[in-house]
C-alpha cells in the first residue's frame, strides 16, 4: 500500500468518527437556533434567554423554550442544572434574571440523594444556550457562545480539505 494510500483511510476515518460524535450527540446546538430570526426589541438594549422550568435535560428545554423578551429589570440569562451520581441530567431551568440572582454562580457538593447543582449566568442575547456540568462551566460569563463561527469543526473541515486534496492528486 502506497503511503498516500495510507493517508487517505486514516483522513476518511478521521471524517466518519466526526460524523458519528456529530450525529450522537442530544444537545441543542447552535444549528438548533436557525429558525429564530432577527425582530425589533421592545425596548433598548431588550435581549431574549432560553427559559424553561425543570425540563428533563438541555435539548428539551431550548427546544420549547419560548421566544420572547426578557423584561427591563432583567439584565442576566440564568441557569441551574441539576445532575446525578453517573453524570446525568436530571432536571434544567433557566430564565431571565435582575442581577442580584447572579451574585453566587458554581456547583454544590453531591447531596444526600446523590445529585449535585450548578448555576450560571451569562449576558448576551440568547447566551445560555450551553448547560453548566461543573465549576469549569458553571460561572459568570459576558461572552456569547452565539458570537464563535458556526459550521462544521475545524477538525472535520480540516480532513475534508484534504481528503480532497489526497484524492485529486492521485487521480
Amino acid at each position: 500500500m502506497e503511503p498516500w494510500s495510507a493517508v487517505a483511510w486514516v483522513l476518511l476515518l478521521t471524517i466518519m468518527v466526526d460524523l458519528l460524535k456529530s450525529t450522537n450527540t442530544r444537545d441543542f446546538t447552535e444549528q438548533d437556533i436557525v429558525s429564530l430570526h432577527p425582530s425589533s426589541t421592545p425596548f433598548p438594549g431588550g435581549f431574549k434567554c432560553f427559559t424553561c422550568e425543570d425540563a428533563q435535560d438541555n435539548f428539551e428545554c431550548n427546544r420549547w423554550a419560548p421566544d420572547v423578551y426578557c423584561p427591563r429589570e432583567a439584565k442576566y440569562c440564568y441557569t441551574r442544572h441539576t445532575v446525578d451520581v453517573e453524570g446525568d441530567s436530571v432536571s434544567v431551568t433557566k430564565r431571565c434574571v435582575a442581577p442580584e440572582a447572579c451574585l453566587s454562580t458554581g456547583c454544590t457538593d453531591m447531596d444526600h440523594e446523590g445529585k449535585k447543582v450548578c448555576t450560571a449566568c451569562c449576558e448576551g442575547n440568547i447566551c445560555n444556550l450551553p448547560v453548566p456540568w461543573n465549576e469549569t462551566d458553571a460561572i459568570f460569563s459576558i461572552t456569547s457562545p452565539l458570537s464563535s463561527t458556526a459550521g462544521h469543526p475545524p477538525t472535520l473541515t480540516f480532513s475534508i480539505i484534504i481528503t480532497s486534496f489526497i484524492i485529486s492528486s492521485a487521480v
